[in-house]
């Protein structure tokens, strides 16, 4: 009993006390901002037949949708074609804001606003990876993303410099963010906008309310109580939402698994052959052809597919096998991208991906990353890797010694 106690009261300290996984939440982040940031710049030029005033799916009856199901869209709160470009270029903003990782709890508040705007705003508009872009985006509102590789983590280390030096550090950019997003929140609620459910602009409002509070209690309160509980809360918001990615991905994989063993052309072992002579999923015919040109190919696609799918939750408790599955997992999607010409799904599935990968080999990439442009940058030789937020940090959740 003594020892499940030590156990148990070791696994709350490590929940409690830090952020886990610093690398696999940066991860997650570029991958999921530098996706949506590519597909509005590739749409840009039909952006106002996908989610704007010269679509089929024209404003009046996305508002009738809206009216039914709640969902939420600021594209919504009027119909003006300036306010579509308005919310266009803040959704392209805010993801290259969140991509470099300037002010990130901000951005990932607005990445969200901007995922669930155009995405509620035409809800025929996607090819799977919306639907998982949409979930992500709101995770991403509870992680503490921008701890690594990101411009937040560049000027938390300049300005712990500057305090040793004994120089006063003062942020002048984030109180200029908070009260801008107060007025506009205020304006919003009281002009009656909010015509979704109540829990985006209830989670927008907490949002917002939460770094008033943080940034308060950090500068104007001495005691360092309230700052540990808001540290505390932070880390277990944080961690939870890890544990709710991985969770997703598991079940994403596990259902699309069982259901196609289902299917009589999965169990035969052709089912592969069939998309590919699909006209709209055949940017590349002659590679196409060339891959179903063999029977054997194809049966191994097609049952290769399935086992990893359905096997892939089975071995998180093996790091090995699991890293094994984990690459068949990203080079299936990599395949897809450029077959079935599905570029931004494959990129949506791959950045979820990412939320199990070592952290020994990410923090390698991030070195031979940081060497590189220092390199290509100074011509000096290479910079030296950021400085890791701490051993418990590093760990990833889904196990320790990932």
């Amino acid at each position: 009993m003594n020892r499940f106690s030590l156990t148990v009261s070791a696994a709350i300290a490590r929940v409690t006390e830090s952020a886990l996984a610093p690398y696999q939440s940066a991860v997650v982040r570029i991958g999921f901002s530098a996706t949506w940031l590519m597909f509005l710049l590739r749409e840009f030029p039909h952006r106002h037949e996908l989610y704007g005033p010269d679509g089929p799916w024209d404003w009046e009856l996305a508002r009738q949708l809206i009216d039914t199901n709640g969902a939420f869209t600021a594209l919504m709160w009027s119909d003006g074609r300036g306010w579509f470009e308005a919310v266009y270029l803040l959704a392209l903003l805010s993801a290259a804001l969140l991509l470099i990782g300037w002010r990130t709890r901000a951005m990932s508040v607005l990445f969200m606003v901007g995922v669930l705007s155009l995405q509620n705003r035409s809800v025929f508009m996607g090819d799977g990876g919306d639907n998982v872009l949409h979930l992500m985006s709101i995770y991403l509102v509870f992680i503490r993303c921008g701890r690594v590789w990101s411009l937040d983590a560049r000027r938390e280390r300049c300005a712990q410099e500057a305090r040793a030096r004994g120089e006063r550090v003062t942020d002048r950019v984030g109180p200029v963010l908070w009260a801008a997003a107060g007025f506009v929140l205020v304006t919003v609620t009281v002009a009656g906008r909010f015509h979704s459910a109540w829990t985006i602009p209830a989670l927008l409002w907490a949002a917002w309310a939460v770094q008033g509070l943080w940034w308060a209690v950090g500068r104007r309160t001495k005691s360092a109580e309230p700052r540990i509980l808001l540290d505390v809360i932070g880390n277990i918001l944080h961690n939870g939402a890890l544990v709710v990615i991985m969770a997703e991905a598991c079940l994403i994989y596990a259902t699309a698994g069982w259901y196609k063993i289902q299917g009589s052309r999965w169990q035969d072992g052709t089912a592969a052959y069939y998309p590919l002579h699909l006209d709209y999923f055949s940017p590349w015919p002659a590679l196409a052809d060339l891959l179903v040109g063999s029977g054997t190919m194809v049966l191994l696609a097609t049952y290769g597919t399935v086992i990893v799918q359905v096997a892939f939750p089975f071995t998180l408790a093996n790091r090995r096998l699991k890293n094994v599955l984990l690459v068949l997992m990203m080079t299936e999607h990599a395949v897809i991208a450029v077959v079935l010409g599905l570029p931004f799904f494959s990129l949506a599935m791959i950045a979820t991906d990412a939320v199990f990968l070592p952290t020994t080999f990410l923090r390698r990439v991030g070195g031979w990353t940081a060497r590189a442009r220092g390199r290509l940058f100074s011509g000096v030789g290479p910079t030296p890797a950021p400085q890791s937020p701490g051993p418990r940090a590093q760990e990833n959740p889904e196990h320790a010694r990932a």
